[in-house]
């Protein structure tokens, strides 16, 4: 194979800063809120996420920034940005996106819901028999809770928790001098308070409840201003491993540190009383360029709640009922349905509840010895835990490795740690200086041809609730070389030796990235030889360099490019000569998508795989990771029409172009196309197809040279 060089491909013109590539994609969020074709309520979801993804950025990406920039590190990105310029642009677009988000809810959503008798009262719109309810329930529930701090010479400024909404208080003394006040609305309540209504359905918000009764809370003070803020701090955690005697207790305490970090954003209500912002820049250290005003309700995740309310149906996504393939309905036994062939399911699509199955069959089967899990982040009350407590209880070797470093889930993972370990299962928490992402499920049983292995792999968590938000894709096969990968990589974590021979698996960080590279060089070898050659690529994110320098080199050779990338992306499509047959595109609709696909021509001998890993730096170099072939031709044929169906999306996607632009891709001449609700519709019975279509490509791999696929129909 030839040596290919990535040294032409180092302009700052070829890539897009990854942090401008997220403030990208939550526009794209944005604009589904802002889009009224969707349901109303589930329009409320998509603004709440704005927020929820805004906070994390700030917590993790501003504060990694503003750590370097106090370092004084000044080494520029791939795009060519330094750390202070990267912040600049950062507060520009957010500044641009916070301000299109409000006008999105003041215009839109809120007069959106007053049409449909749902409304946010104040406290000088509520009626009699509404202001006697809140009274009521201020003085019984949340006076007895609140805890007003006055600062003076003997309370000094307090500690101003991560995230918490806080109303700050200006109040002048017997003496008329001016004091300042903080309060903290308890998150122990709900934050809409549901107040009764004649009419439809009421809310006040708890801030607000608090506001109308400070003089119980500041008795021989004047009021003179009150305004709510909130405080992001800075969660990049450091975390010493190899100093770490015991990682659990390590992590629990970076947890603490966690909530006193730098504050790298406030967040005011519009109108806020200099005096009162002026002592907030003043004592948590912030400047102007930090500072969000807000034209509204501070943190608007608490719309995710509204998205539940009963009665409202209509006003949300149809139901989908996962779908449950044939093959698991024809056995009472969950084992001789994988032993007959491999099963693709694609979830939320397809039901969960195999997965949970294998597990719960497994901890009661006398036939079954041992069961091995990797688990990054699972739900509050996690049938899979509950299932592995009961094996471990019925005498099991259940071995299952928790990742305690799963960042915002790392509470949760240590309280399920201690639940498993407590019920006998082996806890193990990976190896020091890499996160376990891989998702992969072994149970060993014994049968009348001696040991078998069932093997379950996918692209995302083995979470009962977000796999009915993701779109993700896994595997059960009773292969044995995939079985017998399967233990080398467990025994790879549990004794932290390196695997000697794989037959099916690439991981990361041993093969992985060289693994990925030749397949994208092969593909340029081909096209250079006049052959056909293809890539086609499902991710979350596209971030490491070189890869994207592989793809540059690929594409200018010749290769056929589509990249399907819902979140970052740092590469730039259609550059002359360097990018001009790499097509990029996003799809953010109802379903998270998760999945991550990888095809690869390869002169006929077409690569299909499936992998827990982006094409980010992390997830190559710094993570366990897993990619893993799709062989059963069944399998392979559905995975083909899923980045079919993708590539056929006209209403949910935008395609980004040369100048790191996304836009709607062009609906003129085309069929309108949902890919999400095209995949629901490929999993239905053939008698109950809501929108069955022709998804086939024949066209479009016409238009780019190639033969049709085998089935044109779906």
């Amino acid at each position: 194979m030839t040596d290919y060089s990535l040294s032409d491909y180092t302009l700052p013109e070829y890539f897009i800063s990854r942090e401008l590539s997220w403030i990208q994609f939550n526009e794209r969020v944005l604009e589904e809120a802002q889009d009224k074709t969707n349901p109303l309520l589930e329009r409320l979801k998509f603004a709440a996420i704005v927020s929820s993804n805004l906070d994390e950025f700030f917590m993790v990406r501003v504060g990694s920034l503003s750590d370097q920039i106090t370092a004084q590190f000044d080494k520029k990105d791939p795009s060519g940005l330094k750390p202070t310029e990267q912040m600049k642009q950062i507060g520009i677009l957010v500044h641009k996106l916070v301000h299109n988000q409000f006008n999105c809810y003041n215009r839109s959503l809120k007069k959106g819901l007053e049409k449909e008798k749902i409304k946010f009262l104040k406290f000088y719109e509520l009626s009699q028999e509404q202001i006697n309810y809140v009274e009521n329930y201020y003085s019984k529930t949340i006076f007895p809770v609140l805890t007003p701090m006055v600062v003076n010479q003997s309370s000094p400024f307090p500690l101003i928790s991560n995230k918490s909404l806080n109303i700050a208080v200006l109040l002048k003394d017997d003496k008329g001098e001016d004091i300042f006040a903080t309060i903290k609305a308890p998150s122990v309540f709900d934050r809409l308070v549901k107040i009764p209504d004649e009419e439809g359905i009421a809310f006040i918000f708890l801030e607000d409840i608090i506001k109308m009764n400070l003089s119980s809370l500041f008795s021989g003070h004047q009021i003179i201003d009150a305004y709510c803020y909130r405080i992001t701090r800075n969660a990049d955690m450091a975390l010493d491993e190899e100093g770490a005697e015991d990682l659990l207790e390590a992590i629990e305490e970076s947890l603490k540190q966690r909530r006193w970090g730098k504050a790298v954003r406030l967040e005011i209500e519009k109108g806020m009383n200099l005096k009162l912002l002026e002592i907030l820049e003043r004592e948590l250290e912030i400047s102007k360029e930090q500072e969000y005003t807000i034209n509204g309700q501070i943190d608007l995740t608490f719309l995710m709640k509204l998205g539940r309310i009963k009665g409202y149906e209509r006003l949300e996504y149809e139901p989908i009922k996962p779908q449950l393939p044939k093959q698991f309905l024809k056995y009472d036994n969950i084992f001789e349905a994988i032993a007959e062939k491999d099963i693709l399911l694609h979830h939320p699509y397809e039901s969960f509840d195999p997965i949970i199955e294998l597990v719960k069959q497994a901890a009661i089967d006398p036939n079954v010895l041992a069961i091995k899990h990797t688990l990054y982040r699972v739900s509050g009350n996690s049938p899979i835990i509950e299932a592995l407590v009961k094996a471990a209880e019925m005498g099991k070797q259940v071995t299952v490795l928790v990742e305690l470093k799963a960042r915002f889930d790392e509470s949760n993972n240590i309280v399920w740690a201690k639940q498993l370990e407590q019920s006998g299962c082996h806890v193990i928490y990976g190896l020091v200086g890499l996160k376990t992402h891989c998702k992969i499920l072994l149970v060993v049983r014994r049968e009348e041809d001696g040991i078998k292995r069932y093997v379950h792999m996918g692209t995302g968590n083995y979470n009962d609730v977000t796999a009915k938000l993701y779109t993700d894709i896994g595997l059960f096969t009773s292969n044995p070389y995939f079985g017998s990968d399967a233990s080398a990589l467990f025994n790879m974590l549990s004794g932290n030796s390196k695997p000697t021979s794989l037959y099916k698996f690439s991981l990361a960080p041993l093969q992985l990235r060289d693994r990925f590279l030749n397949m994208i060089f092969e593909e340029a070898e081909n096209a250079k030889k006049g052959k056909k050659s293809r890539i086609i690529v499902k991710i979350n994110s596209l971030v490491d360099i070189e890869i994207i320098k592989a793809l540059y080199v690929a594409s200018s050779a010749g290769v056929k490019i589509d990249l399907i990338i819902r979140g970052i992306c740092c590469l730039k499509p259609g550059i002359p000569g360097v990018s001009e047959n790499i097509t990029v595109r996003s799809i953010v609709g109802r379903f998270l998508e998760h999945s991550r696909i990888f095809y690869f021509y390869n002169d006929g001998q077409e690569g299909i795989y499936l992998s827990s890993a982006d094409w980010m730096t992390r997830n190559l170099d710094r993570r366990v990771e897993l990619l893993f072939p799709i062989e059963d031709k069944k399998a392979r044929e559905r995975i083909k029409e899923i980045l079919d169906i993708s590539l056929l999306d006209t209403k949910k996607a935008r395609s980004l172009n040369k100048d790191g632009i996304y836009t709607r891709i062009d609906r003129r001449g085309k069929e309108q196309m949902n890919s999400q609700e095209a995949n629901y519709d490929l999993v239905l019975p053939k008698d109950n197809k809501i929108k069955r279509k022709n998804y086939h490509m024949k066209e479009y791999w016409e238009e780019n040279g190639f033969v049709p696929r085998v089935s044109e129909k779906i």
